[in-house]
């Protein structure tokens, strides 16, 4: 895997895993070994079973004893040793790998590799892959580097419990040299490879939910859309399964028992989530966390994102799961580019207007939404982005807004409004219950976007459309904005209107307002309910999540900014 390469492995040199993924697809060869990505699916999952047995226990592979002059005729046929896990390496070929399993006869000096594979023997000709019989082939050369003869290895499938028999030619040894020596230049690439083609690889690959193959193709006018009968694959899916772990019991504690997040006060435990189903943990307030818990995270990839009680977002703790600076390097030159960071902000400021006026369209029918919708759709039509530059798109936006929530009352439906009056948009602190659910639901949106872009190397604090400032996650501000309305606004309308908060939910006086436990519980509640609910993606016409969106979005702005694509673009809703 990507992130299980030992950062001591010299440039010019590959292991034997490199070399059969380079073989099956050079982008996510460098997707692995570049970047240092990796996401497990039920394939991987069930090749780590098949290979339990081989990696227990590491073992040397006997000298070979062929050249050496026998004092006596053997008694007679000794059988070959068995070693298991054994790891090689070689200068001359610059590779090194660890065999699953090894035959070894050192007195007649030969060798056979068994790969092991979880599937089935495929049903083609051959009876295994090109891959498979290239990474074998490497096995062979690294044991004829150590002084056995190798003419031929087997891949065991463990789906069929069958050996199949490849034999190491003079062919299949060239295009495995090949293939080493193309290694040697793919690690020291910055640009991503082209994706394959409409390849059925893509189905199985575990990184196609990184790699983007069909999205990467659209957006570059290969395929999809541009290709009659030809629709982008959603290789992904729906659904993340793995979701945030939310803790806001004041004087808590997050502990880790195996594989399990526990959390407990005293000696009550208050609740528990299994590793595999929590994608990050945030924490809210007065909460602890142990060193074995954060360590456990953080090996794992799982940030844990710090809050305070009412929503003010402090930050982010997370380990080393990104190994590459090309995007990050990609985001500061851009940054540091007039012409790329207008071309941002004026789809982020269209985006957000757009998805404003949606949302009032759905949810509004008083006489100044009515006004405030016509008023948006005349903006919209007379935008013109070269008329303004970044400062001036800052004022287009704010009155874009305030256009919005001039009319924001007239999309809550609770029977009594006065309860939750909103006169005009207000912070720090927020003075009425509707702008103190709409600044804790921004803050989580601010985490959702930061975590989602931390994921793909990029640095949530310095923007291209919001200026950086201490304490400001501006990356994260800015691929947030679009987003407002339809996550953040549409989560407080729907809390509201169907009473999952109450106006007794509220402390309220001169100095502003504050939700109590049960407001943020509620509110925790229904924004993860929007963001598990589907979506059409108005350019890929597939439905997925909006966390999953939000996390796509990231993904792509940080091909934009490395130039894998041409353009970014938020989802407006319709």
């Amino acid at each position: 895997m990507g992130n299980q390469l030992s950062s001591t492995l010299p440039e010019d040199w590959a292991t034997v895993d490199m070399v059969a993924q380079f073989a099956y697809c050079p982008r996510r060869f460098h997707l692995m070994y570049a970047e240092g990505r990796w996401e497990d699916n039920h394939h991987t999952i069930e090749g780590k079973t098949a290979h339990r047995r081989v990696d227990r226990i590491d073992q040397l592979l006997p000298e070979s004893r062929a050249d050496e002059t026998p004092d006596g005729e053997p008694d007679g046929e000794a059988p070959p040793e068995i070693a298991r896990s054994v790891s090689l390496g070689s200068e001359a070929l610059g590779i090194m790998g660890k065999l699953d399993l090894v035959s070894a006869d050192p007195e007649g000096g030969e060798a056979v590799p068994v790969e092991t594979k979880k599937g089935r023997v495929p049903n083609i000709p051959e009876r295994s892959y090109p891959p498979e019989r290239i990474q074998l082939m490497a096995q062979g050369l690294l044991l004829r580097e150590h002084g056995y003869t190798s003419g031929h290895g087997y891949i065991y499938y463990a789906g069929s419990r069958t050996r199949v028999l490849v034999n190491f030619t003079p062919e299949l040894k060239a295009e495995t040299l090949e293939i080493i020596s193309a290694i040697r230049t793919a690690r020291r690439e910055p640009v991503l490879p082209e994706p394959l083609e409409d390849s059925p690889k893509c189905w199985s690959c575990s990184l196609c939910g990184i790699c983007l193959p069909d999205e990467t193709r659209l957006l570059n006018g290969l395929s999809g859309k541009t290709s009659p009968g030809k629709e982008v694959r959603r290789l992904y899916p729906a659904r993340d399964r793995a979701v945030p772990f939310y803790v806001q019991e004041q004087g808590a504690k997050i502990g880790k028992t195996a594989g399990r997040l526990n959390v407990t006060k005293g000696k009550d435990l208050l609740g528990e989530a299994r590793l595999t189903d929590t994608s990050h943990v945030v924490i809210c307030g007065n909460v602890g966390i142990s060193a074995q818990a954060t360590n456990l995270l953080l090996g794992e990839g799982k940030p844990i994102v710090h809050l305070s009680t009412g929503g003010w977002f402090y930050g982010i703790s997370h380990g080393n799961d990104i190994e590459n600076a090309y995007a990050r390097a990609a985001q500061y030159a851009a940054a540091s580019d007039p012409a790329m960071c207008h071309r941002f902000a004026a789809e982020i400021v269209l985006a957000k207007a757009r998805n404003q006026r949606a949302l009032l369209m759905r949810n509004a029918s008083t006489p100044e939404a009515d006004a405030a919708v016509r008023a948006l759709a005349d903006r919209i039509r007379r935008f013109d982005p070269e008329k303004y530059d970044i400062d001036a798109l800052r004022g287009w936006e704010g009155s874009a807004a305030a256009l919005y929530f001039s009319a924001f009352t007239g999309m809550i439906k609770t029977g009594s409004i006065s309860d939750f009056d909103f006169n005009c948009r207000n912070r720090r602190p927020p003075k009425d219950p509707i702008n103190a659910l709409l600044s804790y639901t921004y803050a989580l949106l601010a985490k959702e976007c930061s975590v989602a872009l931390m994921g793909e190397g990029l640095d949530p604090w310095w923007g291209l459309y919001h200026a950086p400032r201490h304490g400001r996650p501006a990356l994260a501000l800015d691929l947030m904005e679009a987003f407002r309305p339809v996550l953040a606004d549409s989560t407080v309308i729907t809390a509201v209107n169907t009473g999952m908060v109450q106006p007794r939910n509220f402390i309220t006086n001169s100095n502003g307002c504050a939700m109590q436990p049960a407001a943020r519980t509620a509110i925790l509640r229904a924004w993860e309910q929007r963001l598990d609910q589907l979506f059409t993606h108005p350019e890929f016409d597939y439905r997925c999540s909006w966390r999953t969106i939000l996390r796509i979005q990231a993904r792509l702005l940080a091909r934009w900014l490395r130039g894998d694509i041409p353009k970014w673009s938020c989802p407006v809703v319709r």
